[in-house]
């Protein structure tokens, strides 16, 4: 079952790159009439320098044939390098496109068991008292945070399956609200997830998420449909809190070594700006409460 969704993968993600590109815009005369949008598939074989059944076999899924092979049977860096080039793939889709040419032989990888946060990596987090901090896995799912980013994103009060990013986008209504840029928010979501579930493909959990959202959100489905890829490193994100109104939070990703599916993010607001005040402002706040209601 995975094989047959990682081959619709690759076609569909080929197919939408090749749209996305005019023959003009590579020197190719546009005579006649053109039953697809974009580049033909034996124009993209020409442009890269392959057979044009050997580019079909590789749009269908079956790319390790042929002569143009690693020695594990793959297809060659070679082929992808000049499919990526005629495509125009930015380094995170071209990765993508590598994951999903060659995957891995499900019949005797083992999965490994899911990830748990350390202790030290908790007081790590517990250390950025200044920053909103938590730590998701490859399903996006948040598994822990610091004081700061539970009183941001009040990750405590939520039932576990709640705590997660793509469900909280999609699913709660409360979410375009909290997101003022939601649709923003909504592609680089998808984008990510997709090309999470590429380096994740024998994730069940993951797959039964992405099925989940398919049927339960129409934006979703649009979204994955558009096969866009993102690795959401850094950026920029708006959220509209109830107590401190909105906050405009430049974050940072960290990749955790000895947990490879563990990512922290990190809301670094500029020191002294109006959204470092109130997020000051919130922390001070929410560490009140509990002491006024010991007093109570």
């Amino acid at each position: 079952m995975t094989g047959d969704r990682n081959t619709a993968d690759i076609g569909d993600f080929l197919r939408s790159r090749r749209a996305r590109i005019q023959p003009e815009e590579v020197g190719l005369p546009t005579h006649g009439r053109r039953r697809v949008p974009g580049l033909r598939r034996e124009e993209v074989a020409q442009l890269a320098g392959v057979s044009v059944d050997y580019y079909i076999r590789l749009e269908q899924g079956r790319g390790s044939g042929g002569t143009s092979r690693t020695k594990s049977g793959g297809v060659s860096d070679a082929v992808l390098d000049a499919v990526a080039r005629v495509l125009r793939l930015d380094e995170t889709e071209h990765a993508y496109l590598r994951t999903l040419a060659r995957p891995r032989d499900r019949r005797t990888a083992v999965r490994p068991a899911a990830p748990r946060v350390r202790r030290g990596v908790q007081l790590l987090l517990d250390g950025m008292e200044r920053s909103p901090a938590f730590i998701v896995n490859q399903r996006m799912e948040v598994l822990a945070w610091n004081a700061l980013g539970d009183a941001l994103n009040g990750f405590s009060r939520m039932a576990p399956e709640e705590r997660c990013v793509p469900r909280q986008v999609f699913l709660d209504p409360a979410g375009r609200e909290l997101y003022p840029e939601w649709h923003a928010v909504a592609a680089q979501t998808v984008a990510h997830l997709r090309l999470s579930a590429g380096l994740h493909a024998d994730d069940p959990e993951l797959c039964a998420l992405v099925g989940e959202l398919s049927v339960k959100s129409e934006d979703f489905r649009r979204l994955w449909a558009d096969h866009e890829v993102a690795e959401c490193a850094r950026g920029v994100k708006k959220i509209h809190h109830p107590v401190t109104g909105l906050l405009t939070l430049p974050y940072e990703t960290l990749s955790l070594p000895g947990d490879p599916d563990l990512t922290i993010v990190v809301y670094t607001p500029e020191p002294g700006s109006e959204t470092a005040e109130r997020l000051a402002l919130l922390g001070s706040w929410t560490s009140a409460v509990p002491e006024a209601t010991e007093r109570a």
